[in-house]
């Protein structure tokens, strides 16, 4: 039988997902080159991150799909820069795959996985490869692949995940001539790295 989690569950994976990207802020600005070197990449993220914990802690509802929601919500109205919109949508796709859920298991977590992929996509007008996009895409590829071998565990399916979402990063500088000519990775595939790591 696969293991199942609930509201607790998804209350603890974002309040340490933002623990963690708090850590790695100074390290994610400093990769910032692209699509502007503005060096705030990182804080942005976070700043986004922690709205949507803000508007979270505002609900009661135990439930998997109600709490997503909140915190999409909560993302989306305080996004801030390129990279906080895109990570909003991020979750926004994720809530949306939650829908009406009170739990979710591996399976599930594939699913919302791809979902948030898709929803990042569709916010960009011209989707460039080799950014968070990508990360965010091949975590859900992986997760997915992970299921279809029969991976049920939501724990092993996110390792999967984040597994494919650490090696995307490191393909980023070959995807992107601006992050190779700079020696770096692409700042916000690493914050979603540092995300999926604290969840």
């Amino acid at each position: 039988m696969s293991q199942i989690y609930d509201g607790i569950e998804t209350r603890s994976m974002f309040t340490t997902a933002t623990r963690w990207l708090e850590l790695n802020v100074d390290a994610i600005n400093s990769l910032n080159v692209f699509p502007v070197p503005d060096g705030d990449t990182g804080t942005n993220m976070l700043l986004t991150f922690k709205a949507g914990n803000e508007e979270l802690g505002r609900l009661s509802s135990g439930e998997a799909g109600d709490l997503a929601k909140a915190l999409a919500k909560g993302a989306l109205m305080g996004a801030r820069g390129n990279s906080g919109v895109i990570l909003s949508q991020f979750f926004e796709g994720w809530s949306q795959s939650l829908h009406g859920k009170q739990t979710f298991d591996g399976k599930d977590l594939a699913e919302m996985l791809s979902c948030a992929a898709h929803a990042t996509y569709k916010a960009v007008s011209e989707p460039v490869e080799g950014t968070i996009l990508t990360v965010g895409k091949e975590a859900a590829r992986r997760a997915h692949d992970a299921v279809s071998s029969g991976v049920v565990d939501p724990t092993q399916v996110w390792e999967e995940a984040c597994c494919g979402a650490r090696m995307a990063l490191a393909e980023t500088p070959n995807l992107l001539p601006v992050l190779k000519n700079a020696g770096v990775v692409d700042a916000g595939g690493l914050g979603l790295v540092a995300i999926m790591e604290g969840v």
